[in-house]
């Protein structure tokens, strides 16, 4: 959905442990920063980068978003966030769009994933703002829409990803059960209580209730992509066969 292409530059909004912004360079060869508000997690990031040997092509940057603007405005070919914009915010999706329309290139692609409801506008639960995601919100589409309108951003593409990631958690609770003993010894048995209990209220909430999650592709232009949606298949394709020749 990215399209991505050797050389371009792109940039990873909340990138976490360096994950997403490391593979995008694997298989494109793309030029990936990635900020986060983590200092741990820049130190990771950081880290792994100099040991594959790719410090130069992704780097990392401590930094809100927000302050981007100021030396990159228009600088990317491409831009990606995964799992941030949960904690956004809705009163500043405004500023969160316009942002990204401003780091973009005239040409350039934006994708946004993130968890939403497909009930409409509701409210997070007070065990969960307490235990897991303080200030986290999942929206729904209604409310994510109008904001990339007024940003002028082109709406290109929304995939809702229905199960899937009813099936992620649940490797995440069978792999949490299987370290149950290390995960104790580092914590303590109350906080392996509380992980377990959100992942399978979480598990829950995906396979049965109202939450999904969302892909929202985004360009500055119309023409900025191709016509029909066959390029995403092919680059699937060619992706996974470069993941069988790089193995």
């Amino acid at each position: 959905k990215l399209d991505l292409k050797p050389g371009q530059r792109v940039l990873d909004i909340g990138c976490g442990w360096g994950g997403l912004a490391r593979y995008l360079n694997k298989v494109s060869g793309a030029q990936v920063l990635g900020v986060t508000l983590s200092s741990e997690q820049l130190r990771y990031a950081r880290a792994e980068a100099e040991r594959q040997g790719i410090a130069n092509q992704v780097t990392f940057e401590l930094i809100d978003y927000r302050a981007l603007p100021a030396r990159l405005a228009g600088q990317f070919d491409r831009i990606v966030s995964v799992g941030m914009f949960e904690h956004v915010g809705f009163p500043h999706y405004g500023q969160f769009f316009n942002t990204i329309e401003t780091l973009l290139k005239p040409d350039g692609i934006a994708l946004l994933h993130t968890i939403a409801r497909a009930d409409g506008p509701g409210a997070t639960d007070p065990w969960t703002t307490k235990y897991i995601f303080p200030g986290g919100y999942s929206p729904a589409l209604s409310q994510i829409l109008p904001a990339i309108e007024k940003a002028w951003l082109w709406v290109t593409d929304i995939e809702v990803l229905r199960l899937h990631y009813a099936h992620t958690i649940r490797h995440w609770y069978d792999r949490c059960e299987a370290k149950k003993a290390e995960i104790v010894e580092i914590y303590d048995e109350r906080f392996y209580r509380m992980w377990t209990f959100y992942l399978a209220a979480a598990m829950s909430a995906f396979k049965n209730d109202g939450h999904m999650n969302v892909q929202i592709q985004l360009t500055k232009r119309r023409d900025s992509l191709p016509l029909r949606r066959d390029y995403i298949a092919t680059a699937e394709a060619a992706i996974a066969a470069q993941a069988g020749r790089l193995c």
